[in-house]
């Protein structure tokens, strides 16, 4: 398509308002003014177009030109994705500061993977064979941790008329398919429309949670691979630290992790530290296995809703690959400010609170890209992409638009509370206003792969936490004396299940994860001391003198013993069965005694 050449007629902030461009579509690229600033066409009206403008629009004026590119805004997909840093419109940053330094030019334009580097293809399909979308063309050896599969691009299928092995660029011809509509090449790269989700061939039902090791969400509030999960909270409750965590440790071969409109100190923290991280699982850098897309607060409002599209755009193309995606979106109210200040300049009707009416729509459609998958094409296989969005809402008010249209998508919701935070109780993730709606159905998977005792063990930790809150009001009121020996019990197990179990230390060497088999061991220790607690109680135990037991210090350490040292639990139980027999066997000294006493006296 020829570009076609209009003009500028009007310039509002990040909004710019051209007309001359009979030809132009929805959500086509544009470049603006004379330094060719790349904007997105958001709204036609009669001659007029609106374009949403992803840069500085400083100095431009009515009568600048602007140039169409025909095309929608789309990202590159193929080798050289991972371990990549970008922008909201996927440019290279590392190579952005090679090429002009610390600051970045207006207009300044790279492609996103690079054009030089060569990578060695191995084909897995012959001569002669009949492909179509999605079918696995061969593979490229991307990192250590992610083998890249070449797949054929939605939309094509035919017969393998050429196909090479070898090292290639992500540009130079490596495969010639006969088409219905002729004969088409493929390369390594292939590019997509990010507002256009892939297409699948199935969407699947949950069945197994995405591991995190952070035993609050593990445990109580779990997430499937496939799933959605928000975390609102006010500032300074932990939402980044989560969000490290989950990018460190979660149970998935590749992360996207999107910084939409972050502080750039946060920011600067993501960058420095990512490269720096090691996987867990392989000892490799966490990099490898990772595309980070950063935005800051002081970047273009309009980029904030290119970013998140790019993010999840390139996350499910590793999902097609048949891989575990994890997408962290820190935080998505950023994005929902962006659309609420072009929305303002488009002069729409405004919603709740300022922001527009679609606003709803608009996070559904960016949470209903997530989900477990059979894949498109052959080999059979499955992928799954789990999305889980940061939510910042002003003064941690959880009734605001951006929160309620978020929870009304999501099936997970870890609700950070500033009380835990202040408390320094972390992850701050509060137990009486959180929810997972995966509860049930990863039911079976923990009772098959970990215990047949974990949902009774999940059920009883939430009940005796919401028997503490209500016991609390007594308290509160009356003071703990006017409680019975068994209510004080609840308080001490819930105390030590909250300081115990709930609490970690994202910084301490074993306590920043914790496997599944770790974290049944520590609630059954817990629980079993409640249990056996209630039992010594009915034979006339001295509360006093549970609560005083010196197991109970060894229960609390419990999260600091090493992974497999499964022995060393076994023998926390065993010396708490001792020291709560000798317990009822002073209990029952002591009644002998006093009915001899009495008996004297008779």
């Amino acid at each position: 398509m020829t570009a076609e050449r209009g003009v500028i007629v009007k310039v509002s902030g990040p909004l710019v308002v051209a007309e001359g461009l009979p030809n132009v579509k929805m959500y086509d690229v544009v470049h603006v003014g004379h330094p060719r600033l790349i904007g997105e066409v958001i709204e036609l009206v009669g001659e007029e177009a609106s374009i949403q403008v992803y840069e500085e629009t400083a100095g431009l004026k009515p009568g600048d030109p602007v140039e169409t590119t025909g095309a929608p805004l789309s990202v590159e997909l193929g080798p050289g994705l991972v371990g990549s840093i970008y922008d909201g419109i996927q440019r290279p940053l590392e190579a952005l500061e090679r090429e002009w330094g610390a600051f970045i030019r207006r207009g300044a334009e790279l492609p996103a993977l690079p054009r030089e580097k060569r990578w060695p293809f191995t084909p897995a399909v012959n001569v002669g064979q009949s492909v179509g979308p999605g079918d696995v063309l061969g593979v490229v050896k991307e990192t250590s941790l992610v083998e890249h599969k070449i797949l054929v691009p939605p939309g094509v299928s035919g017969t393998v008329v050429e196909i090479r092995e070898g090292e290639f660029t992500v540009e130079e011809p490596l495969c010639r398919i006969q088409t219905a509509q002729g004969e088409q090449t493929l390369t390594l790269m292939q590019r997509w429309p990010v507002r256009r989700a892939r297409p699948v061939g199935e969407k699947l039902p949950p069945k197994e949670p995405l591991v995190t090791g952070q035993r609050v969400i593990d445990a109580l509030f779990p997430i499937a691979k496939g799933g959605t999960a928000c975390v609102p909270g006010p500032f300074g409750s932990g939402k980044t630290v989560i969000q490290h965590q989950l990018a460190k440790w979660a149970d998935a071969d590749v992360i996207v992790f999107v910084g939409c409109g972050e502080r750039g100190n946060e920011m600067t923290d993501v960058l420095l530290e990512f490269p720096e991280l090691e996987d867990p699982r392989t000892g490799e850098p966490l990099m490898n296995r990772t595309v980070l897309i950063a935005n800051t607060s002081n970047m273009p409002v309009a980029a904030r809703e290119a970013s998140i599209y790019t993010g999840i755009t390139i996350a499910e193309y590793f999902r097609d690959m048949g891989y575990s995606v994890a997408l962290m979106a820190d935080s998505t109210s950023r994005w929902a400010e962006a659309m609420r200040e072009i929305s303002g300049r488009l002069e729409e009707m405004p919603g709740e609170e300022g922001y527009p009416a679609y606003l709803g729509s608009r996070i559904a459609e960016f949470y209903a890209r997530a989900g477990r998958v059979r894949c498109l094409g052959k080999p059979e296989r499955e992928g799954a992409l789990s999305v889980i969005g940061a939510v910042s809402p002003p003064g941690g008010d959880l009734s605001e638009p951006v929160t309620q249209n978020t929870l009304r998508v999501v099936k997970v919701f870890w609700g950070l509370d500033d009380s835990l935070a202040n408390r320094r109780h972390f992850p701050a993730i509060h137990w009486l206003t959180s929810y997972s709606l995966y509860g049930e159905v990863l039911e079976g998977f923990y009772k098959e792969r970990v215990g047949e005792d974990w949902p009774r063990l999940r059920r009883e930790t939430l009940k005796l936490l919401q028997r503490e809150a209500e016991l609390e009001e007594i308290v509160r009121l009356v003071g703990v004396e006017a409680l019975s020996p068994e209510e004080r019990l609840v308080l001490e197990t819930a105390r030590s299940l909250r300081e115990d179990f709930l609490m970690q230390n994202a910084f301490d060497e074993v306590d920043t994860y914790t496997s599944l088999e770790k974290q049944l061991r520590m609630l059954r220790l817990i629980l079993h001391f409640h249990d056996r607690g209630l039992e010594a109680l009915e034979q006339g135990a001295n509360v006093e003198a549970l609560l005083q037991l010196p197991v109970r210090e060894e229960i609390a350490r419990a999260k600091l013993l090493p992974e497999g040292h499964w022995e060393e639990f076994e023998a926390i139980q065993t010396r708490m069965e001792r020291q709560i027999a000798e317990i009822l066997r002073g209990t029952e000294t002591e009644a002998e005694a006093q009915a001899k006493t009495e008996g004297a006296r008779s």
